[in-house]
This record gives structure tokens, sequence and C-alpha cells, in this order.
């Protein structure tokens, strides 16, 4: 297969050229490409997105598909980056982080092990809880969690303000302000049908704000860990704004 063949069929998975674009850590708009890869140990296919950033290839984990054909296999994944949020469908000139101020602030987002991540797993650790790391709580929903306690059915999301529209520290570019508006409303309506789909299954969910005090944070999975031991009807679980 010739690389303009492989450009092709990445565009037909996603569904277009314009459908293939990640928000890179620097603020700027990357073509990305999805890699498929056959697990040792299983032969399941693994899918990760991967994209090309100052000359350095910048990998995420997509997680499993199990689609009977390589082009399926290819859409089933790009319909994951796109679930994840990490794809901008946006192609207009000029469009995309288009002041330095809305360069500024995607800067320090990332969509995997961030530092609040980072820091409530370390507190977790140390009062001796154990856990798996970005995982999904129920295979077959295209949904992944920052933290989880299988034996407790306890899925832990930490959210980002400026990406989950916190509101008392969320902020709205003064450029293309339509196009962000839309973009992140979409992403608290995908958080709302995540814990809709995952209490349905039996899951309580605990969503922390990236800026809540690591003490507050551990607590409030610690309440879901209690309730969920007490045998309470499963819930989402919100920490209060500060």
């Amino acid at each position: 297969m010739t690389r303009s063949d492989r450009v092709r069929e990445q565009d037909r998975a996603a569904g277009g050229a314009s459908k293939r674009f990640v928000a890179a850590n620097d603020g700027t708009r990357v073509s990305a490409t999805v890699v498929l890869t056959p697990a040792r140990r299983t032969g399941r296919v693994i899918a990760r997105l991967q994209w090309t950033l100052a000359g350095r290839k910048q990998r995420y984990l997509l997680g499993e598909v199990d689609r009977p054909t390589r082009s399926a296999n290819l859409r089933a994944a790009w319909r994951l980056a796109e679930e994840a949020g990490l794809l901008v469908d946006e192609d207009a000139a000029g469009s995309w982080a288009s002041s330095a101020g809305t360069r500024a602030s995607m800067r320090s987002n990332r969509w995997r092990d961030t530092k609040p991540e980072r820091r409530l797993r370390s507190a977790l650790h140390r009062q001796g809880l154990r856990y798996r790391v970005s995982a999904r709580p129920v295979p077959t929903l295209r949904r992944t969690a920052d933290v989880l306690f299988i034996k407790d059915k306890v899925a832990v999301f930490v959210d980002g303000c400026y990406w989950h529209g916190c509101p008392s520290h969320g902020s709205m570019p003064s450029s293309n302000r339509d196009f962000w508006i839309a973009k992140i409303e979409g992403n608290k309506r995908r958080d709302a049908e995540t814990d809709r789909l995952l209490v349905e299954n039996g899951w309580f969910v605990v969503r922390v704000w990236e800026h809540t005090p690591i003490e507050d944070a551990v607590a409030l999975v610690r309440l879901g860990l209690e309730e969920s031991k007490s045998h309470r009807s499963p819930r989402a679980i919100r920490g209060a704004v500060r």
C-alpha cells in the first residue's frame, strides 16, 4: 500500500480529511493517524491515535477494536477518538487556537496522565488503595475512567476545568466563540451521558474537578467506595465547586 493509499484509507475511516485533526498540547491543530497493532498475548487489535509534534511522535491509547476487517477496525477506532473528545472538527483557516490566550489555555491540557490525575492516584496509593488506570468500567461501553475500582464498581473521572466547563474556573476564548461554546457544551452532555450509562450498569461515578484540593478529592473517592460497600444504589457523585 502506497503512502497515498494509506492517507485515503485513514480519510475514509475518519469520515474525511478534515475529521482527522487533534488539539496538540502546544495549542496547534495537527493531523492524526490511527495505528492498529495486534496484542501479543491475546491477539486482539489495539488502536492508538498518533501524530507528530515538533518532530516527535505522540500517541494516545484508544483501546481494543474487534471488527472483522481492517477498514471496520479503523472506523471503530476513529469513533473511539471522537467519543474521547480528542478530535477537532474544524477546518476553517485561522479558526483553531487563533489567539495567544487560547493557545496558552490549551498548552496545559492533556488527555491522560495529567498532573491532577497523578496527584490523586499517588494520594490514593499512599492510603493503601489499589486500582486500575485508564480502563473501561463496562467493556461494551466506549467510556474510559481515569481511576477504576473494579471490585467495588467505582469509576473516577478527573475533569479539567477548560474542557469540561467548570462553572467557577472554566474560560471561553473570545475568538471563534460559537465553536468553543458548542465544543464545551458537547463535552458536558457526553459527561452526563457517561454518568447515566455507568449508573445504569451498576457503577458509582465520582467526578473530581482538577482544582479540587487533594484531600477533598480523596474524600470523594472514599465516599464512593463506602457507598458501594454499603450496597447503596449507584449514583454519580460530584464534589462541591470551590
